[in-house]
């Protein structure tokens, strides 16, 4: 029968569901979380599938053709491929975050830090060495300030969903949690939060506030 393959960032619960849908009218369905970006094009995609090995086989040919070596697998049943994704995405949010927050601290030292340097020489041979580093390298080989950048991130819903499931299952994410949160503040122009810290403190402390 038919295959459908979904490659979307899609919720794995919805994923189930839309499998069992298409059961039910005779046609396989498989959940693919893809991951690569813009990149993918060039050096392959990773493809974690979810579903039932049988049509999992029958695309193995389109599969390796997509992914770079040993860059494809059969994670679990319906809802496992883009359950899967959903973690990765929600690692990469504390990885990026922790980059970000490294280089900003170097940003402010007193040490005039050659900082698409540093992330060059960390490349090489450092624990911290990765892909993403190579593209903060790049980054800032060109805008060493990020100064044509704005400070807002935005967020495409795994992260949400991430932090969702470990409030379900009782499973810690502290730093997940926290970098998805400090997506969030980062498109706050003004944070009222902020001015109602400031007011408790001049309220009960006396401490001086900056007016507005």
């Amino acid at each position: 029968g038919d295959i459908v393959v979904d490659g979307g960032n899609a919720y794995y619960r919805d994923s189930q569901r839309r499998a069992a849908e298409s059961s039910a009218q005779g046609i396989h369905f498989l959940d693919a979380g893809v991951s690569g970006g813009i990149w993918g094009l060039q050096v392959g995609f990773c493809l974690m599938l979810g579903g039932e090995a049988e049509p999992f086989r029958r695309l193995e040919a389109i599969l390796r053709t997509l992914a770079p070596e040993q860059g494809y697998a059969l994670v679990g049943p319906h809802g496992a491929g883009h359950f899967v994704k959903m973690v990765h995405n929600a690692i990469e949010y504390g990885m990026l975050q922790a980059i970000g927050e490294g280089f900003e601290l170097m940003q402010a030292s007193e040490f005039p830090v050659d900082l698409p340097r540093i992330a060059d020489l960390w490349n090489h041979g450092s624990v911290v060495r990765s892909w993403l580093m190579e593209l903060a390298q790049r980054a800032l080989a060109v805008d060493p300030q990020l100064e044509r950048i704005r400070a807002y991130v935005e967020d495409s819903g795994e992260g949400r969903w991430a932090v969702q499931e470990s409030i379900e299952k009782a499973v810690p994410l502290p730093v997940i949690t926290l970098s998805l949160q400090a997506r969030f503040r980062s498109r706050q122009e003004d944070s009222f939060s902020a001015r109602v810290i400031a007011a408790l403190r001049q309220q009960f402390g006396g401490h001086t506030v900056r007016e507005g």
